[in-house]
């Protein structure tokens, strides 16, 4: 369903999601190569755990929100590809988590 447009002469790089090497071109749109490598469902809702998927890929749903280099609620259709990237499934509220785990949450 999906392809890239990188020419053969493009130099791959890796990034690392959930554990899993992926090759794409340097500056790829993050939530494209994840779609293009079956790596589904991006994240899960806070309250119900249900599971979403990028949906406009512009910004404006948040639909596509991952954990990227330990940052967690990071758009991913908003992102490009860095060499070494890692992306995780974002379950939930991470936010408080990574907030908690920076000594930033309110007590």
């Amino acid at each position: 369903m999906f392809r890239s447009l990188a020419t053969p002469e493009t130099p791959a790089i890796g990034i690392e999601v959930d554990g899993r090497r992926i090759a794409c071109a340097p500056g790829e749109n993050l939530a494209a190569v994840l779609l293009r490598a079956g790596f589904g469902p991006f994240r899960s809702t806070p309250v119900s755990g249900a599971p979403r998927m990028p949906y406009c890929m512009m910004g404006v749903c948040f639909d596509c929100l991952a954990v990227v280099d330990g940052v967690p609620n990071s758009q991913t259709c908003l992102t490009a590809v860095a060499d070494g990237m890692t992306v995780r499934r974002q379950e939930g509220a991470s936010a408080a988590a990574f907030l908690a785990a920076e000594g930033l949450a309110d007590e």
